[in-house]
């Protein structure tokens, strides 16, 4: 009888730590979501799923995620973090990069609380011990979404429908076939992105030039709208973004109805019910993909990384659904591509895939004869950039290794920032 009762004390023991070494979930756990947006915007949608789909794996009740909605980049930030400390909240996160500054202040205030600064980047320098940097490879998928590209603009070409005799005005003097990106601000993470999807055409379609637009807003319908209309007017054939509304793609469909040729590659979230026919596919990140690992460390007690960044390797990064106006055999071309940046065989920015002019301001860059880049110095202090000084101090890495640069491994934000060959920006934002 002892025996019996021994062993279903053991069971019940068993039963309320969690079986086969799985998080218990606590009812008493609370997450705190600061969000520059609402569900109605791509990427804060985007984050939203990601945290309720780790929190659903995780145990943890919609109930017990407290959400900040449309919290502006200044001291709005900070009064949302205490009343989520106020609320009961042990792991706070953020996910807009204009939000940094005042998590690092509420992060100072409140020690027995984590906060995570979302794209953030002085995490590791600024001596606050709770606060956290996330974020993903993105420049992965935005490669692979360029590869789709470029997947179409060759059948284009191929079928005889994108020549420039039957459409001068979407190739330059040389016979380059146009493209544009509608970009948000011309920080290095936009840089980062609109490069990498530039290579990832041009790795399938060689003959190609791009012009980037910028809004100067991370969220503008109209204004991304008038920047895929003026793009598509000088010729411009696909249209990528690095902003999170539909107004690219939906002006997209409208001028390919119209008899135009022009397709979209959106950003976030699927774009096939914005742009049925444009539409071709999106970059995205699988947030849940973080998201499950910061909150089961802060559950389980455990330190959260300072700085996070991942990507097709752990399954951190896609694209969205293909659309019908993908050429034939994409899914298949684009399998074998996302295969080769999981195992690492495929470095997206390849030093032998592009080249650097002297004319271009790129004083950390050095290059050789033939314009390709044999160093890139970078300096990871933050900085005033009003008074060029350092808010906090960082070390200067080289970030050119084994013949490719190295983004996001030194810290979890890009700082990608060279302007290649080939890409033009437009450094008056659209109105």
């Amino acid at each position: 009888m002892k025996k019996l009762v021994s062993l279903l004390l053991v069971c019940t023991m068993v039963l309320a730590f969690g079986a086969c070494g799985k998080t218990k979930a606590d009812g008493d756990f609370k997450i705190g979501v600061i969000l520059i947006g609402d569900d109605t915007e791509g990427y804060t949608a985007a984050h939203m799923n990601g945290i309720k789909e780790a929190a659903k794996s995780l145990g943890v009740a919609e109930s017990n995620i407290i959400w900040k909605y449309k919290v502006t980049e200044d001291s709005k930030c900070y009064d949302a973090a205490a009343d989520l400390v106020a609320s009961g909240c042990k792991v706070i996160f953020s996910n807009s990069y204009g939000h940094q500054t005042f998590m690092v202040q509420a992060a100072e205030e409140f020690s027995d609380v984590t906060f995570v600064s979302m794209t953030g980047d002085f995490a590791a320098i600024c001596g606050s011990n709770n606060l956290k940097n996330a974020f993903t490879k993105v420049y992965e998928s935005r490669y692979v979404s360029g590869v789709v590209a470029g997947l179409k603009l060759k059948e284009l070409t191929e079928s005889g429908k994108l020549t420039a005799e039957t459409q001068a005005n979407s190739f330059d003097a040389d016979g380059n076939i146009k493209v544009g990106y509608v970009g948000a601000f011309n920080y290095a993470e936009v840089v980062s992105g609109y490069t990498a999807f530039y290579l990832g055409i041009k790795s399938v379609m060689p003959n190609v030039v791009m012009e980037v637009k910028y809004t100067n807003s991370w969220f503008d319908i109209d204004k991304e709208a008038a920047a895929a209309e003026a793009l598509i007017a000088s010729g411009c054939v696909i249209i990528g973004q690095h902003a999170d509304s539909t107004g690219a793609p939906a002006a997209t469909e409208k001028l390919l109805n119209s008899g135009k040729i022009c397709y979209s590659v959106g950003y976030n979230v699927d774009m096939l019910e914005t742009a049925p026919n444009a539409a071709l596919t999106s970059a995205t990140n699988t947030w849940s993909a973080y998201y499950t690992e910061a909150i089961k460390n802060a559950m389980d007690g455990k330190e959260i990384a300072t700085d996070w960044a991942e990507g097709y390797a752990k399954d951190a990064v896609a694209i969205t659904k293909l659309g019908s106006s993908c050429a034939e055999g994409t899914a298949d071309y684009v399998a074998g591509v996302e295969a080769k940046l999981k195992d690492g065989t495929l470095k997206v920015f390849d030093t032998s895939k592009f080249t650097v002019s002297a004319k271009q301001n790129t004083c950390t860059v050095e290059t050789d004869a033939d314009g390709k880049v044999t160093s890139c110095k970078v300096n990871l202090s933050f900085m005033d950039y009003s008074t060029m000084t350092p808010i906090y101090e960082g070390e200067t890495v080289e970030c050119i290794k084994d013949g490719a640069f190295e983004e996001s491994s030194f810290r979890s934000a890009p700082y990608f920032s060279i302007r290649i060959d080939g890409i033009v920006e437009n450094t008056v934002p659209v109105e």
